[in-house]
């Protein structure tokens, strides 16, 4: 199936040679829920109307073709769309006239790989060509780790390690009221010996 579709497009590139369909890139790469942008470029005459256009967009898998994006007249046709791209497919009709198809596709999906080939008929001539893209699942996301998590009934914490303010308030606290019972403890002592060393000079 997929090799008949492109032996049309290379005949058709054969008997239309003077008008052209080119794609900007081969091939894309993207995740899904991501968007993208894809783009043909076409052949256009001086004076030329978009009332003589006629595009035919869609994406060919192994299991089915699926309408992208069609234009008739240089109207856009929404209810040909596949319900696939309903709502996901936006079609920049500044640049048509510059021979430009620029399609940008929203939160992509997986399902969205395959060729997509592009059809365009004006009065002078009738070409197509294709891209492909490829859309990769989503990547998971770690969890952030939590800043009180314990191993072995360690706590790992960034602030296990140092003492908090009011622990290091009652520390302080603590060591002064000891160099006080101290310095009193000697005060007393020294004052005890003196009256000593005192009384016994008396006698």
């Amino acid at each position: 199936m997929m090799c008949i579709i492109l032996l049309l497009i290379n005949l058709t590139s054969c008997v239309c040679g003077t008008f052209v369909v080119n794609v900007t890139q081969t091939s894309y790469q993207a995740e899904e829920n991501h968007n993208i942008t894809l783009e043909w470029m076409f052949t256009t005459k001086t004076g030329s109307s978009l009332h003589s256009l006629y595009i035919y967009c869609q994406l060919l898998t192994d299991l089915r073709a699926s309408v992208l994006f069609r234009l008739h007249g240089g109207v856009e046709v929404p209810e040909s769309q596949d319900e696939q791209f309903t709502g996901r497919v936006q079609c920049d009709k500044d640049v048509l006239r510059e021979g430009r198809l620029r399609l940008h596709v929203s939160r992509l999906r997986t399902d969205d790989s395959g060729l997509y080939m592009c059809d365009v008929l004006t009065k002078y001539g009738r070409n197509s060509a294709t891209c492909r893209l490829n859309v990769t699942a989503g990547r998971d996301r770690p969890e952030p780790q939590t800043p009180n998590t314990t191993s072995g009934g360690r706590d790992l914490s960034p602030t296990a390690s140092r003492p908090q303010p009011e622990s290091r308030g009652r520390m302080g606290l603590y060591c002064g009221l000891g160099l006080t019972a101290a310095v009193l403890v000697l005060y007393s002592v020294t004052l005890c010996l003196s009256n000593k060393i005192s009384t016994h000079n008396k006698f």
